[in-house]
């Protein structure tokens, strides 16, 4: 069976440019994507951070969803403890009311902040994991209306919410409320598979009948191996930045010769971005097609955070092409059985 395949954009705001330009881009993009066959276009939350322009996903989704007629287009994800949950039920039940039948909501619980940002944004930080549980029950009573507050729209309208997760917390909570789930592994690898085996074996009808699970991989495709590695260095400095605590756009590539980390700091890149395929064609292929034999996800979701748009759209082009022939390969393997 072919596996859906998904685009996940953080409208990267690069050295030299402004997020006038992100915004422009991120509609270009989404765009080549709905061409291209992918199913949904999701916008990640996250603060304070110089490369990332997507702080507002509900708006960017509104500025994606207006832009583009069929895919579906969503949040990867509104991070709930940052915000009042019938503010979020308000914000999405209006877009699925503009644009029926396309909108998704995806809910973390992440601050996607560091502790200032996370006090700007009056999100308590001495609340505890199990806050989100109630918060999420909140929000769900909003759009099914049995809260004892009205949502205007809210009440009624059908927006899917989907859990994400770093850990095997949040499948866990999928599971127990039959929801889809989405985990992190582009850039928290550690507990895929564990959280993945926790989703399915405990999952309960809810939302949904049976366990929908998507996992997100960072991919980089060019012509040449070559290239694609020269690519993944703007995502590698901006992993090291971040883990130093430094925000600056998204910087651009570097040549081999100019690569300058210590031992310590390509250990920790190596290790959180393992689930990266990066280089040409074939490569890629090989590396997606391990990935999907091992975690038997429902749906992939693809990261391509470069600095050179042109670049990362072609990137896109190619990994869609490699996903077709991969359904291709497995309807025909189906038929011959």
């Amino acid at each position: 069976m072919a596996v859906p395949y998904s685009v996940l954009d953080l409208a990267p705001i690069v050295a030299g440019a402004t997020p006038s330009d992100a915004y422009r881009n991120t509609l270009d993009l989404a765009r080549h994507a709905e061409r291209l066959g992918y199913r949904r276009y999701w916008l990640a939350e996250h603060h304070g951070m110089a490369g990332v322009g997507s702080a507002a996903p509900a708006v960017l989704i509104a500025h994606v969803a207006a832009g583009t007629t069929t895919i579906r287009v969503g949040s990867g994800g509104v991070m709930l403890p940052n915000h009042a949950p019938l503010v979020v039920a308000e914000q999405f039940a209006t877009l699925a009311s503009l644009y029926p039948g396309r909108i998704d909501l995806g809910i973390g619980r992440a601050p996607g902040a560091d502790h200032a940002t996370m006090r700007a944004l009056r999100r308590d930080p001495m609340a505890g994991i199990d806050d989100f549980p109630a918060d999420l029950r909140e929000l769900r009573d909003y759009f099914s209306g049995a809260a004892a507050v009205r949502a205007v729209p809210g009440a009624g309208v059908v927006v899917p919410i989907w859990l994400l997760g770093s850990s095997t917390y949040s499948a866990q909570l999928a599971a127990a409320l039959g929801l889809p789930f989405a985990f992190a592994s582009h850039f928290a690898p550690d507990h895929l598979m564990a959280a993945l085996d926790l989703y399915r074996t405990r999952f309960r009808p809810g939302a949904f009948d049976a366990p929908c699970a998507m996992a997100v991989v960072n991919v980089f495709a060019a012509d040449s191996d070559a290239e694609g590695r020269r690519l993944f260095t703007s995502l590698q400095q901006a992993f090291v930045n971040i883990r130093q605590g430094r925000s600056t756009p998204l910087a651009p590539p570097l040549d081999e010769g100019d690569v300058r980390w210590s031992p310590m700091e390509l250990l920790a890149i190596d290790h959180a971005l393992q689930y990266s395929f990066v280089g040409s064609r074939d490569t890629v292929r090989r590396g997606l097609e391990r990935f999907l034999a091992l975690t038997g996800v429902d749906e992939l979701m693809i990261a391509g955070h470069m600095h050179d748009h042109e670049a990362r759209v072609r990137s896109y082009t190619i990994t869609a092409d490699i996903m077709a022939s991969l359904g291709q390969a497995a309807a025909t393997s189906s038929l011959n059985q």
